[in-house]
């Protein structure tokens, strides 16, 4: 139920703005699809799963440590992959330090946009997948998350020189995030960890190393900025720190 209610108005919405002509870059058009996991996720709840599992708490008190890491550490990513972007031999455009001054304010503000996504994906689906299997979970959450955006592919979004190759580097992107949103979720308590560094990853890591390299493809990008969420992710799989406390 929660996947055929997501896919199909999520998908029923990305195909028909495109159709109808609207870009599928600005926010307001994305705003109605981005929801509808955190919809079908309560609709599923309140048949009857009930919201016991669904992290709503804020936790801030157990979870600030989380909450830092969620904020901060995507600029930190930003600066690793700026390194890897150079070790590739790519040029990079002067940073615009006043950007990062408002990110940091406009990210955790954004987040509740961002719970839209977590709600259905980390915070239901996730915890519904594989169970006893944490890692086979969090992967096929990941996988399903990325084909979920696939039509996106096929709009201004975003655009690849070679789909195919461009569709398999997002989804190895995908992969990689997953492994620290559920971490996060699993090992703060909340989908509130989990939302803030989705909105983190999205309006600091994808925004600023795009600035960095104007004119890169954008498979090349999706490489450079997916390195360091790579090594993170890597890191909480061998140490078996996916499956949460």
């Amino acid at each position: 139920m929660f996947l055929l209610l997501t896919f199909a108005f999520s998908w029923a919405g990305m195909i028909g703005a495109a159709v109808l002509g609207y870009s599928l870059v600005s926010p307001w058009v994305q705003l109605p699809f981005a929801f509808t996991p955190a919809i079908a996720a309560l609709v599923v709840r309140l048949r009857g799963e009930g919201f016991a599992d669904a992290g709503l708490a804020l936790r801030l008190r157990q979870a600030w440590r989380h909450y830092l890491l969620a904020w901060l550490a995507p600029f930190a990513m930003v600066a690793v992959a700026a390194g890897v972007a150079v070790a590739f031999g790519l040029g990079l455009a002067p940073p615009d330090w006043s950007s990062v001054v408002v990110l940091l304010v406009a990210v955790p503000l954004l987040t509740p946009v961002y719970w839209g996504e977590e709600f259905g994906w980390t915070s239901y689906l996730r915890l519904r997948l594989f169970p006893g299997r944490p890692t086979a979970a969090t992967l096929a959450t990941g996988l399903i998350w990325a084909v979920w955006h696939y039509p996106l592919a096929f709009t201004d979004y975003i655009r690849f020189d070679n789909v195919l190759i461009g569709l398999s580097v997002w989804t190895v992107s995908f992969l990689c995030q997953e492994v620290v949103l559920s971490w996060l979720r699993l090992a703060s308590g909340t989908v509130w960890t989990a939302s803030l560094a989705h909105a983190g990853n999205n309006m600091v890591l994808s925004l600023l190393v795009g600035a960095l390299l104007p004119g890169v493809e954008a498979t090349v990008v999706t490489v450079v900025l997916s390195v360091p969420v790579a090594v993170v992710a890597g890191w909480l799989l061998v140490t078996g720190r996916t499956g949460g406390r």
